[in-house]
C-alpha cells in the first residue's frame, strides 16, 4: 500500500463516527458538609443532569455589604469585590460613595483547576488615578465549604465581618457571602461569572452565557386581491391599466397587470407573505398604474394592521371586506379634503391568517417541526428528546490571541421551535460544556441538528464598528433524524465536525453528544406512520414549488433578524448555518454526489438485472434449473405469486437485522463526494450570488456547465425519443408500422383468447430461458421493429 492510499485510508478512519464512554449520571461526596473519599451514585432512575458528565464548580454568592469604612482622603468609598482563588481573580462592579452596596453576584470556579486551599473575598475601594485600596477580606478554607446537593434549597448567606491584613477583625465594615460547592445543576450556574471565562471583560460577558431562544410564531399571510372600482390615473385623458402591489417590511409581492384598460379593473390573485408574532410591520396595499411602457405611478395605497384580518383554522372561505383606498400625494388642499370624503377609490380584498400551515424556515429534508402555526391545532407529543451536549475535542485554531492560535468555542442545537446555545468555552480546544437540553416530539421523523462555532464578539459585545464587522465562524455540523434511533437507549457517540472550504475537506474536530429518544405513546407513533409529514392544508391547497422558496427564504431571514435581537443575539450567521440558507445554491460537487446516489438507488435492480442475464445465458446451470422449477410452480399455482414476494422480502429484513446500523448517521464524505471535489469547483461553490470572480474564470465555468447541460440534455432527448415511438406505434405516423403493429395485436388477442394462460407463461418462460446455442448474437425483432419507428426528433431545429 503506497503512502498516498495508507493516507487516504487514515483519513476515512478519522472521518468515522466513533463510540465513547464517558461518566454519565449524578454523583456526590460522601460526609454532606465535608468532602470525603467515596461516591454515592443517585438511586433516581433518571436526573435533570443524567445524561452529561458531572463537573464540580465552588461557587461564590457576593449579596451585599455594610457600614464600610470611608477613605480618609476623599471621604467616601467606591467598592468593590475581588473573589480570588489561586490564580483565578474575578471582580463585581464598583459604586460611587456607597458605604452598603448590593451586589448580588455569583462567582463560579472549576474545581479541577482549582489550585489552593484557601477561598479569598477582598473588598476595595476604587481609585482612578492610585492602586486602589484595601477595606479588608474574609477567607475560607476549601476543606470546610459545604456541598449543595440538590433538589436542596439555595445555601442561605451569612454576615462575615472583615479582617485587616493581619487576619485581624475590624471595627466597621460587613460583607454578606454564600459559599458551597456544586455542580452545573445548580440553578446560580446560568447566571454566573466563570472561570473559565476569566479572560472575558465588559460587554463581552453577555456573549458567553448559556441561553434557550424560541423561534417566533411565524404565520402565512394570504392576500386575496379579487377587485377595485373607481381606480383614478393621475392623467385622467386614458383610462388605467393597473397592478396591485402589497408590501410586508421587506416582503414585497405584485399582482399581474390588468389586461384591460379599465377603471374597474379585476385580478383574482393570491399574495402569500410571512408574519411573524408580535406583528411589527403593517400590510401596505398600493394600487399602480403602468402610465407608460417604462414608468410605474402610485394611484392609492392602504395600510392594514395585521392583528385585524381574522385566522383560518381550515380550507373554510374567510369573509372578503371592501376597503377604501387613500389618494398617493393627496390632501395639500382642504378643498381636495372635501372631496375626498365623498368619493375615493375601493379595493375588494379576502385576507387571512393561515393557522392550518406550518411554516416552512428549515428545508424539509432536514425538517425539525411539521405541527401547524394555530397552537389549538397542536397534537400530543409522542416523546420526549433528551440531549446531552458533553464536550469536543481536538478543534482547530480558529484566530490569533496574543500571537497564538485560540479558538473560544460555543455549541448551538435547533429542534423544533427550540434553540439552545452553551456557554462559551475560552481559550480552549478541548472545551467541556455538559449542558443538558429537552424537547417534547411531535414526529420521529425529524432532524435534530447541532453547529458548533468560535465566538468572536468577546471584546465588547458586537456594538462598536469593529465587533458589527466580525463573525461567528463555523466549525462543523451534526444532524441526527430522531427515527433512526432506538428507544430509550443512551447513545454516546464522537462525532466529526467536517467543513468544505475553497482548499477541500478539513475536520476541524469532534463533537461528543449523549442522546435519548424516550416514546412516550407507541400506538401514537405507530398512526404517525401512516399520515402525511405536513399539516393536511399543504395538501388540500398546496403551494407552488417556488412560492415554497421565496416563502422559506423570506422565513428564514425573519428567524435570524428576531433572534439577532435577543441578548445574548443568536447572530445571522449562525442561524443561516443552521437552517441550510445555502442548500439551493449550484454546486457541482452536490450534482455529483444526488447523480451517484441515483445510480447506488438502481444499484440493486441493476444487480437483479444481471443475474437474470446470467441465468438467462445458462452461466450456472444448477442456478438456472432451479429458477425453472421455481417458474413452473408459480404457473401452475399463480396464488403463490404475491405470497412468495412478501415472505421474501420479510426475509431480507430478518436477514439485514444482523447488519443493522449501531449508531445515528452521520456527515459522510463519500457520500457527499467532499474528499474528491475539484479546488475549482469548490471554489465555484463558495462564490457569492451573483458572482465576484474575474471573467476569465466565469467563461472557463460558463463552458464547463454548458458541457454538462450538453450531456444531460442528449440523455433527455433520448428518453424523449423512447417515449414518442411508443407513442408513434399507433399514431399512424409510420403507416406501414402501425399496420403491423395493429395486426400483430389481432393475432395475439385472438391467440390468447383461445389458449390458456397457463400455457401462454410457460411458453413465454421457456422462451425466455432458453439455452444460448438456441440464440442469436443479433437483437431482437421486437427490438429491432422499435428502434425503426419514427419521432418528434426529425422536426427539431
Amino acid at each position: 500500500m503506497s503512502s498516498s492510499q495508507a493516507a487516504a485510508k487514515g483519513n476515512q478512519e478519522d472521518y468515522k463516527l466513533k463510540d465513547t464512554k464517558p461518566e454519565l449520571g449524578e454523583k456526590w461526596p460522601h460526609g454532606g458538609q465535608r468532602g470525603g473519599s467515596g461516591w454515592i451514585y443517585s438511586e433516581r432512575a433518571t436526573s435533570t443532569y443524567d445524561m452529561v458528565e458531572q463537573m464540580f464548580y465552588l461557587y461564590v454568592r457576593v449579596v451585599k455589604a455594610k457600614d464600610l469604612p470611608p477613605n480618609p482622603v476623599t471621604s467616601n468609598v467606591d467598592p468593590y469585590v475581588e473573589v480570588k482563588v489561586g490564580n483565578y481573580k474575578g471582580k463585581t462592579r464598583h459604586f460611587e460613595k456607597k458605604t452598603s452596596p448590593e451586589w448580588k453576584q455569583v462567582f463560579a470556579f472549576s474545581k479541577e483547576k482549582i489550585q489552593s486551599a484557601v477561598v479569598e473575598v477582598f473588598v476595595r475601594d476604587k481609585e482612578m488615578v492610585a492602586r486602589d485600596d484595601y477595606i479588608g477580606k474574609v477567607e475560607f478554607d476549601m476543606h470546610e465549604v459545604p456541598t449543595r446537593v440538590p433538589p436542596d434549597s439555595p445555601l442561605a448567606p451569612q454576615w462575615y465581618r472583615l479582617e485587616n491584613s493581619r487576619g485581624e477583625a475590624r471595627s466597621r465594615g460587613e460583607i454578606m457571602l454564600a459559599v458551597w460547592m456544586g455542580t452545573q445543576a445548580d440553578e446560580a450556574f446560568p447566571e454566573a461569572w466563570h472561570s473559565d471565562s476569566a479572560s472575558v471583560k465588559g460587554e463581552g460577558v453577555y456573549n458567553i452565557r448559556s441561553k434557550v431562544y424560541v423561534n417566533p410564531k411565524l404565520w402565512y399571510l394570504r392576500v386575496n386581491v379579487i377587485e377595485a372600482q373607481d381606480v383614478e390615473p393621475n392623467d385622467k385623458s386614458q383610462p388605467p391599466q393597473v397592478f396591485v402591489k402589497g408590501q410586508v417590511g421587506q416582503q414585497v409581492l405584485k399582482t399581474k397587470l390588468c389586461p384591460t384598460k379599465t377603471p374597474n379593473p379585476m385580478w383574482n390573485e393570491d399574495l402569500v407573505f410571512v408574519a411573524a408574532e408580535p406583528f411589527e410591520e403593517k400590510l401596505v396595499i398600493t394600487v399602480e398604474n403602468k402610465a407608460s411602457p417604462g414608468k410605474d405611478e402610485v394611484v392609492a395605497r392602504i395600510s392594514l394592521p395585521l392583528n385585524k384580518f381574522e385566522i383560518r383554522l381550515d380550507h373554510r372561505a374567510v369573509h372578503s371586506h371592501w376597503y377604501n383606498l387613500e389618494r398617493f400625494g393627496f390632501g395639500v388642499l382642504e378643498g381636495d379634503k372635501r372631496n375626498e370624503t365623498k368619493f375615493s377609490s375601493r379595493i375588494h380584498l379576502r385576507v387571512c391568517l393561515e393557522g392550518a400551515y406550518h411554516v416552512l424556515d428549515e428545508s424539509t429534508m432536514y425538517i425539525s417541526d411539521t405541527r401547524p402555526t394555530a397552537r389549538q391545532l397542536w397534537k400530543q407529543p409522542i416523546g420526549i428528546l433528551e440531549v446531552g451536549i458533553l464536550s469536543a475535542q481536538g478543534l482547530q485554531s480558529m484566530k490569533k490571541n496574543n500571537a497564538k492560535g485560540s479558538t473560544d468555542a460555543y455549541c448551538v442545537a435547533k429542534y423544533g421551535q427550540k434553540w439552545v446555545r452553551t456557554r462559551t468555552i475560552t481559550e480552549s480546544f478541548n472545551p467541556k460544556w455538559n449542558e443538558q437540553y429537552t424537547w417534547e416530539v411531535y414526529d420521529p421523523c425529524t432532524v435534530i441538528t447541532f453547529g458548533v462555532f468560535d465566538n468572536c464578539h468577546l471584546g465588547g459585545g458586537g456594538g462598536g464598528q469593529n465587533q458589527g464587522a466580525k463573525v461567528d465562524s463555523k466549525i462543523g455540523k451534526v444532524r441526527i433524524r430522531l427515527s433512526t434511533l432506538e428507544m430509550d437507549r443512551i447513545y454516546t457517540n464522537s462525532y466529526p465536525l467536517l467543513v468544505l472550504k475553497t482548499s477541500g475537506l478539513k475536520k476541524m474536530g469532534e463533537l461528543q453528544l449523549a442522546i435519548r429518544f424516550t416514546c412516550l405513546s407507541m400506538a401514537h407513533i405507530i398512526y404517525l406512520y401512516g399520515h402525511p409529514l405536513l399539516p393536511k392544508m399543504h395538501y388540500l391547497h398546496p403551494f407552488t414549488v417556488n412560492q415554497l422558496d421565496s416563502l422559506r427564504y423570506q422565513a428564514m431571514n425573519i428567524v435570524a433578524v428576531r433572534l439577532g435581537r435577543a441578548e445574548p443575539p443568536l447572530r445571522k450567521e449562525v442561524v443561516e448555518y443552521m437552517l441550510d440558507v445555502d442548500s439551493h445554491i449550484w454546486s457541482m460537487r452536490r450534482s455529483k454526489a444526488n447523480f451517484f446516489r441515483i445510480v447506488s438507488l438502481f444499484s440493486g435492480a441493476i444487480s437483479m438485472s444481471r443475474w437474470l442475464g446470467e441465468v438467462q445465458q445458462w452461466k450456472n446451470p444448477v442456478t438456472t434449473i432451479l429458477v425453472h422449477v421455481l417458474f413452473f410452480i408459480l404457473i401452475c399455482y399463480p396464488e403463490l405469486i404475491l405470497p412468495t414476494f412478501f415472505l421474501y422480502m420479510f426475509l431480507i429484513g430478518i436477514w439485514n437485522f444482523r447488519f443493522r446500523p449501531r449508531h445515528p448517521p452521520h456527515m459522510d464524505t463519500k457520500l457527499s463526494w467532499a474528499e474528491a471535489a475539484h479546488p475549482d469547483e469548490l471554489d465555484e461553490e463558495f462564490d457569492t450570488f451573483p458572482t465576484s470572480k474575474a471573467q476569465d474564470v466565469i467563461r472557463m465555468r460558463y463552458d464547463r456547465l454548458r458541457s454538462v447541460a450538453g450531456r444531460i440534455q442528449t440523455v433527455v432527448g433520448d428518453i424523449a425519443t423512447q417515449g414518442e415511438r411508443f407513442h408513434a406505434l399507433l399514431s399512424w405516423r409510420d403507416p406501414r408500422a402501425t399496420s403491423l403493429f395493429m395486426f400483430f395485436c389481432l393475432i395475439v388477442a385472438v391467440a390468447l383468447y383461445v389458449t390458456p394462460f397457463k400455457v401462454v407463461a410457460s411458453v413465454a418462460g421457456i422462451f425466455w430461458l432458453r439455452h444460448p446455442r438456441f440464440r442469436s448474437k443479433l437483437p431482437s425483432v421486437p427490438s429491432n421493429f422499435f428502434k425503426r419507428l419514427p419521432s418528434h426528433a426529425d422536426g427539431m431545429l
